[in-house]
């Protein structure tokens, strides 16, 4: 029931048969993952390492992420520590999206065989419900409440969620109460987007050869697109979905505001058709600047990076972001709202530009921001190929943007749970490894 939507056997989402609509038994398909991640520290012998063999035993970490595993820390109390198991455990709840939240009615609380004492912890009043303010139970509330720490996907992302009601989605008072302290930006798998090995592009790179590379693989990205084949046009591309978040509606409405410069976009995504739509007529009305591609295709994704110059991030907000980090990688330069990770991985003039904060408010557009990205872009392109945009380029991918670091602040906080069996490391000593800590990612 549970894993034949997870691997793809229905023809359905991963979430819905469609984009936007939930299956109706996702509480407890969910609910059935955190259980089955309870069980499996105990159960499967789970060693690929010298530090431990077997199963991973009790003194285990267990790290939920996202609304999807926040009833583990509830079932962990009620069914394993009442009865004297995983005494010592912890879990560490980590927050990627606090816009997706597992908002459901009150009466679903039944749904969870929880005990009645859980309710304070999942109660939630729904202030978006309008006209009506409703009370439903909110899944990532209980996993906030009911872990013993809450971290986030960046340290700007931190100071958003408990700034208010609107970046913290109203769990804003829920996060300062707790609190939230740790924002921890997200490495990328440098080994699979890695210019020099890439397999999807024509010609291999590094940061010595990237302007020579450059010009033969944006000809090969032209062609591919059917854009004029012109390798001294700057290129700006975006990857991504087609939804608010980020900022596809802005992006599509400010295009018109500077497309008839001497400029080159590209659009790869899939998400609203409402926007898809938008796409293809202006790819129509600006056969010779603009493309819109309304496909998931990860080999066109490479070569976007490998053949632009810039890559433009206009999320309304935006936890960390992957994207941007992938496009430093390649050596194109983000232009982007000054948001969530994008604050913590993009510098101003140094890898890149800052747009601005954007308006979060999904209903219209706000002329502002899509003035915000018209005359940014002019201002980049205005910067095209002269000294200050070369050394941005060669800024951007002298960048160490693997997991390394990210790893050691991760392995750093959990040890911080204090675990019994591991400790963390005193000063001029070097931590423990992680594998020695037990951790569980469900």
């Amino acid at each position: 029931m549970f894993l034949e939507k997870v691997w793809g056997k229905t023809g359905s989402k991963l979430y819905g048969p469609t984009t936007g609509t939930d299956f109706r038994d996702n509480q407890l398909r969910f609910c059935l993952l955190c259980l089955a991640a309870l069980e499996a520290p105990r159960v499967l012998n789970l060693n690929n390492s010298e530090y431990f063999s077997g199963p991973y035993g009790e003194n285990v970490v267990f790290v939920a992420n996202d609304w999807h595993t926040a009833v583990l820390p509830c079932y962990l109390k009620s069914i394993y520590k009442q009865n004297g198991i995983y005494e010592n455990a912890k879990v560490a709840f980590c927050i990627h999206n606090i816009a997706y939240q597992g908002r459901f009615t009150r009466a679903d609380f039944e749904l969870l065989n929880l005990p009645e004492s859980f309710i304070p912890s999942f109660d939630f009043v729904d202030g978006h419900v309008r006209p009506v303010v409703g009370r439903k139970i909110n899944w990532m509330k209980a996993g906030i409440t009911e872990c013993d720490m809450v971290l986030t996907v960046s340290p700007h992302y931190v100071k958003e969620l408990t700034s208010g009601p609107d970046k913290g989605v109203e769990l804003d008072a829920v996060l300062r109460a707790k609190p939230l302290e740790t924002g921890i930006v997200n490495g990328m798998d440098v080994y699979d987007w890695n210019p020099a090995t890439d397999n999807y592009i024509s010609v291999k790179y590094n940061a010595t050869t990237v302007a020579e590379a450059r010009v033969l693989n944006k000809e090969m990205l032209q062609a591919e697109v059917g854009l004029p084949v012109n390798s001294s046009i700057p290129v700006i591309v975006f990857i991504g979905r087609l939804e608010e978040q980020k900022g596809s509606d802005i992006l599509i409405a400010a295009i018109p505001e500077f497309v008839e410069e001497n400029v080159q976009i590209i659009v790869l995504g899939t998400g609203k058709k409402k926007m898809e739509e938008e796409l293809i007529l202006l790819e129509v009305k600006y056969p010779q600047n603009a493309r819109g591609i309304a496909k998931f295709n990860v080999p066109l994704a490479h070569m976007m990076f490998a053949g632009a110059d810039f890559i433009i991030i206009p999320s309304r907000f935006e936890p960390c972001g992957l994207i941007q980090l992938q496009g430093m990688r390649y050596g194109v330069v983000p232009i982007c709202s000054s948001t969530g990770g994008l604050v913590d991985t993009v510098e101003e003039g140094v890898t890149g530009f800052h747009m601005g904060s954007f308006n979060a408010e999904f209903e219209t557009v706000d002329p502002a921001d899509v003035m915000a990205v018209a005359s940014n872009v002019t201002r980049a392109l205005k910067l095209y190929k002269t000294p200050v945009f070369h050394a941005m380029v060669q800024n951007c991918m002298a960048q160490d943007l693997s997991w390394k670091g990210p790893a050691k602040k991760w392995e750093e906080a959990l040890l911080g749970l204090g675990v019994e069996g591991s400790q963390p490391g005193t000063e001029g000593e070097e931590i423990a490894p992680l594998a020695k800590q037990n951790v569980a990612t469900p």
